[in-house]
């Protein structure tokens, strides 16, 4: 959005009154002149950290670093090289600063998070050492003495007043300097880059070129700063480079508010009157601001800056509805943009040849091979981990192939980083919603619009004076149906909102083809007929690859399909091909013919009271309603079943049950007891044992360790259930009695579900849910655990996930089907074993 200019540059008329204002409030408190200096060289030095931590979230714990050898430099140029010079030193620091930075950064910044930030913590101990001890350059704990502050023409800068002004004027020449930075296309990829480092890649930025450029720029301020103390105090001491001052650096900008250009400001401010104010009073002042520091830290994260907004938003919280999608018409039947239409071309578009990727002894991806074509919308589907997301993966760039070709428009593109591959021409959507959160709805699409063009980078021009941006972003923004609502924020927006949202950012990269994941995912049906009705007026002009669990729906409006199995492409062919294919079918329903023997039934349990039972819950993921009001029970003795196809809640419902997701609304009666607002740990102690998928087992840790960490918090005595012995639980799984004191991730899989399930038994464990728990498994081994869980029923009910319907229905006694989040199906398991029709008929297309 275009912003005024009066409202660019507030922060610089309020600095500019705050600096004319604070020798006077200095007076008024009986503080010198002086001390108004070191405010504002301790807000410069702010200033320059805030742009790592507010704005670009690299968060530095040894900013202080720069801050000394700023101030060293200054002052050794001086003492040897520019005697009685105050200018050239300045300088001269500054372009030290930035070489060193330079290179520091360029190692360091190869760790993200806590691990970067630790090293910036080790950068500033191990600088503090080289000062305190390299006394024949630094002059050691005696500090750099008989520095000069000079003339500037004929005002004496030993003066304090002068010295002030001339300090206070390079103060609001850096916040200048600052605010254009932040206006520019570089410094708005900065923000994007705090809020969302991956989705920004994806729109074709090299994330580790700005990083290393705003650490550079962010060290060099900081160095202004420290050389510019330096010379007040006419001296430089070990301190400057210190830990402790690096936290108090940090904490200053804390404060303040970060993501505010005055807020650092305003917390070296509070930092330094508090210092001498308080200080007066106590010797220990720096535990009453260590206080204050986590009272800000856990109560008011925007600092003082943020204050007043909080309480704004207590007396006036913003509309809700201003956000919402379930009112809007969202597609209009606009034409796509005509800056989004490529270049006409025929044939293929996107080739992916041979292509394979594993993770350690996982083979996700196998041998994959499929073709897009101009004009055409491609589906790629298939059971959970049959590898679809993996090879969009793959084809993005997020992963590099092990082997194979990926070719997009004939050149080949397997190994090429995910920014390059945008600017190429294939960008794609995100399963689960990527967008820059924090940032209006009008800055998602234009950061995509604008990393497209070829002055991205530019660090002084205003975005505002992209005209052509701000025009194709406006136009998106229509075609999209969200003119009107483009200034809020993207994560206000419902989760059919988000889904444009997201898919718009894909749009605005003008590719090539368009890789879109599972885009009709979590959305409601009128949300679904509009992105579908997106995507087919995308498709129009854009070859587009979709994977996506509505069968039904991307059958309907696709050209071709390829249908993908344990990672292997099981065939391509037109969408009514795939749908009569019987291979296909029995990737989805089964043959009809388990693989081992049925399980016994006892109709006695019909009769028993229901162990647990689920009336009406319903989850969410943020903003996407996962289980729509879905209800079932439980009773003593029997296995039930969930079924369903890919995103159908099934996975989703476990989580709830087990207390590791939420429920919104619903409740949840375990042997009487109401635990739908219990927590996870709580529900365990009661006997609910939930094994996921994947097993989630405590890699480097033994079988043996893995089994009393189950124990460990839960019930053992028995008295309100069953008590499990650890011979009891061997006695189901004796191969796990040689295995006892191996490390969990050095046994096979089978033997690790084994260790899963154990583990999960371990304790007074009263139901049991498996998610998944034949997944991946040689034929032996799901036998063995067949005969396990038939076994087990007669001790503790099993909820079961399971896409293998085959085994699912020989196992259990009744199934729950579930279909976007809601049950349309309940009876005996017996009748969709035998009955492959009417298994098809409830489950298929």
């Amino acid at each position: 959005m275009i912003v005024s200019a009066t409202e660019k540059y507030r922060p610089l008329w309020l600095a500019t009154l705050a600096m004319i204002a604070l020798p006077f409030l200095l007076h008024a408190l009986g503080l010198s002149l002086n001390t108004g200096t070191t405010v504002v060289a301790l807000a410069i030095a702010a200033l320059g950290l805030n742009l790592c931590i507010g704005y670009t979230g690299l968060v530095s714990f040894g900013h202080g670093t720069w801050f000394g050898i700023g101030a060293y430099a200054a002052g050794l140029l001086q003492l040897h090289y520019f005697p009685g010079e105050i200018w050239l030193p300045l300088l001269l620091a500054m372009v030290t600063v930035a070489v060193a930075a330079t290179f520091v950064g360029a190692v360091i910044l190869r760790r993200r998070g806590v691990y970067f930030s630790l090293l910036t913590l080790a950068l500033a101990a191990l600088t503090y050492t080289t000062a305190f001890r390299w006394s024949s350059l630094t002059g050691g704990e005696d500090g750099l003495g008989g520095l000069k502050r000079g003339h500037l023409g004929p005002l004496n800068l030993d003066d304090a007043l002068t010295y002030y002004i001339v300090v206070a004027l390079i103060a609001l020449g850096m916040l200048y300097l600052l605010l254009r930075l932040v206006r520019s296309p570089f410094g708005h990829v900065m923000v994007a880059i705090r809020e969302n480092p991956l989705r920004a890649g994806f729109q074709g930025y090299r994330i580790e070129r700005y990083k290393l450029a705003v650490f550079v720029i962010s060290a060099a301020v900081t160095g202004l700063a420290g050389g510019l103390i330096a010379f007040q105090n006419y001296l430089v001491s070990a301190e400057a480079v210190s830990v402790p001052f690096s936290g108090e650096l940090l904490a200053i900008v804390v404060i303040g508010g970060m993501r505010s250009m005055l807020g650092p400001a305003l917390g070296a401010l509070f930092y330094i009157l508090f210092r001498e104010l308080l200080s007066i009073w106590t010797p220990d002042w720096l535990l009453w601001f260590g206080l204050i520091f986590v009272g800000f830290v856990m109560y008011s994260p925007d600092g003082l800056v943020g204050i007043w907004s909080q309480i704004a938003r207590r007396l006036r919280p913003p509309p809700e509805e201003a956000a919402a999608m379930s009112r809007r018409k969202t597609y209009d039947g606009l034409p796509l943009p005509d800056f989004l239409i490529p270049a006409s071309r025929v044939g293929a578009v996107l080739e992916v040849a041979g292509v394979a990727k594993s993770f350690g002894g996982i083979r996700a991806v196998s041998d994959a091979s499929l073709m897009v074509a101009a004009g055409e919308i491609h589906a790629l589907i298939g059971p959970n981990g049959a590898g679809k997301t993996t090879l969009f993966n793959l084809v993005s760039g997020l992963y590099p192939t092990d082997r194979g070709l990926i070719r997009l428009n004939g050149r080949e593109i397997q190994g090429t980083p995910a920014d390059l591959i945008c600017h190429q021409g294939l960008s794609r959507s995100f399963q689960i919603t990527n967008l820059f959160k924090g940032l209006s709805i009008y800055e998602n699409l234009r950061l995509s619009r604008q990393a497209q063009h070829k002055r991205r980078f530019n660090l002084w021009r205003d975005i505002d004076g992209y005209a052509d941006i701000h025009a194709e972003t406006q136009a998106l923004v229509k075609f999209l149906g969200l003119e009107g609502i483009e200034s809020i924020e993207a994560g206000a927006l419902s989760y059919g909102g988000q889904r444009l949202v997201d898919l718009g950012i894909a749009l605005a990269s003008k590719p090539k083809v368009l890789l879109l994941d599972e885009p009709l995912a979590g959305l409601a049906a009128a949300e679904r007929e509009r992105v579908s009705n997106l995507i087919r007026c995308v498709a129009a002009r854009l070859p587009i690859l979709i994977v996506e669990h509505d069968i039904d729906r991307v059958l309907g409006f696709s050209h071709r399909v390829t249908v993908m199995n344990q990672g292997e492409v099981l065939m391509t062919g037109s969408p009514e091909e795939v749908r009569c294919d019987r291979r296909v079918q029995e990737i989805y329903t089964g043959s009809g013919v388990p693989p081992v023997e049925h399980a016994g039934r006892d109709d006695a349990t019909a009769a028993a009271a229901p162990l647990l039972s689920v009336d009406r819950i319903n989850t969410f993921y943020g903003k996407s309603h996962i289980l729509h009001d879905a209800t079932f029970d439980v009773r003593q003795g029997e296995i039930v079943a969930l079924l369903g196809r890919n995103g159908a809640g099934k996975s989703t419902l476990l989580k709830t049950l087990a207390g590791l997701v939420p429920a919104a609304s619903g409740r949840i009666a375990f042997d009487g007891r109401d635990i739908s607002r219990l927590g996870a740990p709580d529900i365990a102690r009661l006997g609910i044992g939930y094994v996921p998928q994947g097993r989630g087992l405590f890699a480097g840790m033994t079988v043996r360790d893995n089994l009393a960490l189950g124990r460990l918090a839960r019930d053992t005595d028995g008295r309100s259930g069953v008590a499990w012995s650890e011979a009891e639980i061997l006695a189901h799984f004796p191969r796990l009695k040689q295995r006892m004191d191996v490390a969990a991730d050095y046994l096979s899989g089978g033997e690790q579900q084994m260790v899963a399930v154990a583990r999960a038994l371990s304790g007074n464990v009263r139901l049991l849910l498996l998610d998944e728990p034949f997944e991946g498994l040689a034929p032996a081994v799901i036998l063995d655990l067949f005969r396990v869980f038939d076994a087990l029923r007669q001790k503790i009910p099993i909820v079961i996930v399971e896409h293998n319907l085959d085994l699912v229905l020989a196992l259990a006694n009744r199934v729950y089907a579930l279909e976007r989040g809601a049950v349309f199906h309940e009876g005996p398991a017996s009748e969709l074993l035998v009955d492959l029709d009417y298994r098809k008929k409830v489950l298929w297309l």
